[in-house]
């Protein structure tokens, strides 16, 4: 069991669907699903392709970097562990494979990308918040990990301070 923040984390034994994930992460691997049946990756874990609900899958190993697709700057926490961090900006990140891929056969409008959620971090000091005027849509991204002891580490993102893809957009 590790400790982030004053909180107890842990994958139980009987978490197939993740252990392979944190496996991953403690050797500072990010991986995401890939579907056997239509090929399509996912960002969220879970035991059927959400695209062709096809039970089989595998880990799949990715660069980890990406686009701030969108966010949001947390200002109350939502848990007591997490009070001494606000504000602190959770980001929605589009990571660089699978970018907007045809679904269905290619139908019009039915696009899909791999999108994992985490906490922005300082690029210096990852268990530290980014400060939230650095945040915006577009920003360039990669992830890094939080090691909380020899068995688990914590994907996090960090700015990459490459150029953005468009204008960023931020929230003022």
């Amino acid at each position: 069991m590790a400790i982030y923040r004053g909180l107890d984390l842990m994958v139980g034994p009987t978490d197939s669907e993740h252990h392979g994930y944190f496996e991953a992460a403690r050797q500072h691997k990010l991986v995401v699903q890939r579907c056997r049946g239509c090929g399509l990756l996912r960002g969220t874990i879970g035991a059927a392709c959400p695209y062709c609900s096809a039970l089989a899958w595998e880990w799949e190993q990715v660069s980890g970097k990406g686009v701030i697709y969108s966010y949001a700057i947390v200002a109350q926490a939502v848990h007591p562990a997490f009070r001494d961090a606000v504000p602190y900006p959770l980001v929605l990140v589009e990571l660089d494979e699978q970018r907007a891929v045809p679904w269905r056969d290619g139908a019009e409008g039915e696009l899909v990308s791999v999108r994992k959620i985490a906490n922005l971090v300082r690029a210096d000091d990852v268990t530290q918040p980014e400060d939230e005027k650095n945040v915006a849509i577009g920003m360039r991204v990669e992830v890094c990990f939080v090691d909380l002891d020899d068995d688990m580490a914590l994907p996090q993102f960090r700015l990459t301070g490459e150029p953005p893809e468009h204008s960023p957009w931020r929230a003022d």
